[in-house]
């Protein structure tokens, strides 16, 4: 269940959205203004979608999505603004802001959860970028171990590693890289060996 901020001044739209993004199966988190709903953004835990008000006590939304956006933050939430402003000019400000959509007040409630549900969506696909981003580095850390020169036997060709062993190449490329290798035979070898009368053996598929 995905966690949403939800800001307005007016209490009984909060309640209202909260009643509507809950039955959508999101977990609403409320607040009236916007000096809340920046401490909810970025605080422990903040929840990676929002729909802010633009008028509120304090911080308006704009002024609440320009703050959120220079803050360092691990994962840059989803934001709506709601508005009853009409001026093109206002809303480029919002967006200027650091706002991903608006809504137009009064608002008709089949847009509003279409439109949150493509923050749902953007949302998904941030997380999922940021887990293959993360497992990338982690398979760029694997692969730096093998910095430096490795000394390598000219005459079996085997890679001596740090404990002072002696392992062949795929050995010592399995225990750094944690991947299993298929074995081929090169062009040059196959020729060799069929032209010494030597069955060349068949290579292994890559093990699943």
């Amino acid at each position: 269940m995905m966690r949403m901020l939800i800001a307005d001044d007016d209490a009984s739209i909060r309640r209202g959205l909260a009643a509507l993004t809950a039955a959508d199966g999101f977990d609403p988190v409320c607040c009236g203004s916007g000096e809340e709903a920046l401490q909810v953004l970025c605080g422990e835990k903040p929840p990676p979608l929002g729909v802010l008000d633009w008028m509120m006590p304090g911080l308006t939304g704009p002024d609440v999505c320009r703050r959120v956006r220079s803050a360092d933050l691990p994962l840059q939430p989803y934001l709506i603004i709601l508005t009853v402003k009409t001026d093109i000019r206002d809303i480029a400000a919002a967006l200027d802001a650091g706002a991903n959509d608006h809504v137009r007040k009064p608002y008709s409630m089949m847009e509003l959860k279409a439109r949150i549900r493509v923050g749902k969506r953007v949302v998904e696909l941030q997380v999922a970028l940021r887990e293959r981003i993360v497992l990338a580095e982690a398979a760029l850390g694997q692969v730096g171990q093998l910095h430096g020169l490795l000394p390598v036997c000219p005459y079996c060709r085997k890679v001596r590693d740090d404990k002072e062993y002696w392992h062949s190449v795929d050995v010592y490329l399995a225990e750094h890289m944690n991947e299993g290798f298929a074995h081929g035979i090169c062009p040059e070898c196959a020729a060799r060996l069929d032209a010494e009368g030597k069955t060349s053996p068949k290579p292994q598929a890559k093990p699943e």
